[in-house]
């Protein structure tokens, strides 16, 4: 009976102040719930606006809702008079050891949110990055994986492109090709040169904005170089860089333009 003279005395003197507790904590997360619905389809819409590639937006969107449950919850026992500071402390320590033994998979996680985010690339582009160069098969949240031209596969971590330097060569839809072509010293460079204008203008490939140039690049050891630097579209790239080498070798035989190689002279002396 002492028992429960005790309980009656404790609930005539604390329980009204217990019950107000209670309900505060109901109605904040009753409240808290209906506030992160809004918040979360808020954040969803702002999402479909930045158009967020869909690989990232399922992560994006659980992320943040767990972030605002779990502030919830924590304002809804504060509200309840429990103290949180030990309870924060020891989610602090724990997040701490997570992250420490997690470290470089966060790394690469963080990677993948800033290329999935920012896009430095997307996929089917051809790229070099992190000492590698391939065209993007699939950029996933820790890995991006890469086909070089003979069609080997490469997996990069994402921390490791993130962290360095990137080359995107399909970034932009026109691309200038940088040709060199050595004349001996005793051809005609006007004529050389005029050769190369017309084939520069016979090609359709070619685009005229911006202008292609044509200029003698510099005297080399035993060759006259010019320089053939026209503009085309990065489709036509490889095309053109390799089938002008060969009709420029055609045209400048056929017109008696000489293309010097390395050679050295031997002079034999017979001294009695």
């Amino acid at each position: 009976m002492e028992y429960i003279e005790q309980l009656k005395l404790f609930l005539a003197t604390q329980g009204t102040e217990i019950g107000l507790s209670i309900i505060k904590g109901v109605l904040v997360l009753l409240i808290g719930l209906q506030v992160i619905r809004f918040l979360t389809r808020s954040f969803n819409k702002f999402l479909e606006k930045r158009n967020t590639d869909p690989s990232l937006t399922p992560f994006l969107k659980s992320l943040f809702h767990n972030l605002l449950f779990i502030l919830l919850i924590l304002s809804a026992l504060a509200t309840l008079g429990i103290q949180m500071t030990s309870f924060v402390a020891i989610i602090g320590a724990a997040g701490l050891a997570v992250g420490l033994a997690l470290q470089g998979t966060l790394q690469n996680f963080a990677g993948g949110v800033i290329i999935l985010t920012l896009k430095p690339f997307k996929v089917g582009d051809f790229i070099e990055g992190a000492g590698h160069a391939g065209t993007v098969k699939e950029i996933q949240i820790f890995n991006t994986v890469m086909a070089t031209p003979d069609n080997v596969q490469i997996v990069i971590p994402n921390g490791s492109l993130s962290n360095n330097s990137i080359k995107n060569y399909s970034a932009n839809d026109t691309r200038r090709v940088d040709l060199v072509f050595g004349i001996g010293y005793g051809d005609d460079i006007k004529k050389a040169k005029e050769i190369l204008e017309n084939m520069v203008k016979g090609d359709k490939r070619i685009l005229s904005e911006p202008e292609p140039v044509i200029s003698v690049a510099g005297l080399g050891d035993s060759a006259v170089n010019i320089n053939v630097r026209p503009w085309v579209n990065k489709a036509d790239y490889w095309a053109l860089y390799w089938d002008f080498q060969e009709r420029v070798k055609l045209e400048f035989d056929k017109n008696g333009i000489s293309i010097p190689f390395p050679q050295r002279d031997v002079h034999i002396y017979n001294e009695k």
